[in-house]
């Protein structure tokens, strides 16, 4: 095995942290500002790129690995947790909003996942985080992620994020799935991954959820949010108060007199 092996343990329900236990000299990687809570012992360092064995090729190889993160939005480094203390010491990182975090064991699904740019949450050192460019022009162009996605490789244990409530389908082979693009949070690596046009002018000009469908075919697992990111910063951005005037209260009056009872004094 080429990741270190780590033990772990998810915490909460809307809001959930892990709790990661590294043995000595185990690393953990992490997002910048996923970080949480740490035991004595354990040593933070800020690293170029995702730690990966790729990284050990010398300069060159630090830089396309950090390339492939500036490609998928992310930073050029990630932080790495070492334990350096005699005994098994523990480390935690959180949810950045409401959700679940989902444990992929690479091993079971054939050391790939492929996931959204901004679902990356942790994994072991030895872990690979990458980009996974799209093949099919629609999906490239409508498929809401791009022609780049998210792909995890390696042998470990990784965590990604999802909004709201997770389902988990898992597709036979044939089987198809229609799933709305920013719903979709991840799926293994045999899941063939498609764009479909809505179809219906009534549906295409007022229907309200987009006009493509993501289409998935199996066999493979996915895994599908509820609560994408950008669909509830939408509806905050839709109800906060505009420049000179008031918030999307329900009647006015009674709006303005509940947020001076609460506090809210602002005019």
């Amino acid at each position: 095995m080429q990741a270190h092996e780590i033990d772990y343990h998810i915490y909460g329900e809307e809001m959930q942290y892990v709790e990661i236990e590294l043995d000595p000299q185990e690393v953990v990687i992490a997002e910048a500002g996923s970080f949480m809570m740490m035991e004595n012992g354990i040593k933070m360092e800020t690293i170029f790129g995702d730690g990966s064995q790729e990284q050990q090729a010398g300069i060159f190889g630090k830089l396309l690995s950090a390339g492939k993160r500036v490609l998928t939005g992310e930073s050029l480094f990630m932080t790495a947790y070492q334990n350096l203390d005699m005994g098994k010491r523990k480390v935690s990182f959180a949810s950045p909003y409401p959700g679940k975090i989902v444990p992929i064991d690479l091993q079971q699904f054939g050391g790939k996942f492929i996931c959204q740019k901004d679902s990356f949450l942790c994994a072991a050192k030895g872990v690979s985080v990458g980009i996974e460019f799209s093949k099919k022009l629609g999906t490239g162009l409508f498929g809401g992620e791009g022609f780049i996605m998210q792909k995890i490789e390696g042998d470990g244990m990784a965590f990604v994020h999802s909004g709201g409530t997770l389902a988990r389908k898992e597709l036979q082979s044939g089987e198809l799935l229609r799933v709305d693009t920013g719903c979709l949070v991840g799926f293994t690596k045999d899941v063939d991954y498609d764009i479909e046009f809505v179809g219906g002018i009534k549906n295409t000009i007022f229907g309200g959820e987009g006009i493509f469908f993501a289409t998935l075919r199996g066999p493979g697992i996915v895994y599908i949010q509820s609560l994408p990111f950008t669909r509830l910063a939408d509806r905050i951005i839709a109800s906060a108060p505009k420049a000179g005037g008031s918030g999307r209260e329900e009647g006015s009056l009674l709006g303005g007199l509940g947020r001076m009872l609460d506090g809210d004094n602002r005019f």
